[in-house]
């Protein structure tokens, strides 16, 4: 039997991505964006189609993705960040709490989030995994808005409303 399959697609152009970061473990962080920045351009996003805004840490990326996907402005999020165990039940509630909240937004808000969020129990797991998780991400970004925006064509669903809109939005003027 013969089945249709829908092929991944990684062209990013044209597409626009939120990226948020949590500032704690920094070094884990700097390398994560520089590996997912890297891999957008790869892939053909544009500059100026990332926006990155950063927040304190792991528990604070899902509010940030929430008011950027309320924001209409995005094709995909993604989430970066490391949590590294310490000797506390903490690294656990953060790890939790961060994951299914960034998990959330997708899910309520009908957005892709590739969750670049390391859960390592070393600063060496960390940093031996940031590179591959940052390209992972943004290659997770472009496959699923793509994905999405095929789904929505086989929905019958169309953007044509919209053409001809491309004036700075209140966001774009606020945010850059």
């Amino acid at each position: 039997m013969d089945i249709g399959q829908y092929q991944p697609e990684l062209d990013g152009e044209g597409l626009r991505i939120g990226i948020v970061q949590a500032r704690f473990n920094t070094s884990v962080g700097h390398e994560l964006r520089e590996a997912c920045v890297a891999e957008l351009e790869r892939l053909g996003v544009a500059g100026e189609d990332v926006l990155l805004i950063t927040v304190p840490g792991a528990l604070e990326i899902p509010l940030a993705l929430q008011k950027l996907a309320e924001s209409g402005q995005f094709d995909a999020l993604v989430a970066i960040g490391a949590v590294i165990r310490g000797e506390t039940y903490h690294f656990e509630l953060v790890s939790n709490e961060s994951g299914a909240g960034i998990s959330r937004i997708g899910l309520d808000f009908g957005i892709p989030v590739a969750n670049a969020v390391l859960t390592t129990d070393t600063d060496e797991q960390a940093h031996a995994r940031s590179a591959e998780k940052g390209r992972d991400a943004a290659r997770v970004a472009v496959e699923m808005a793509n994905l999405l925006e095929a789904l929505d064509l086989l929905n019958g669903e169309d953007d044509d409303e919209d053409e001809g809109d491309d004036e700075p939005t209140a966001i774009d003027e606020e945010l850059r």
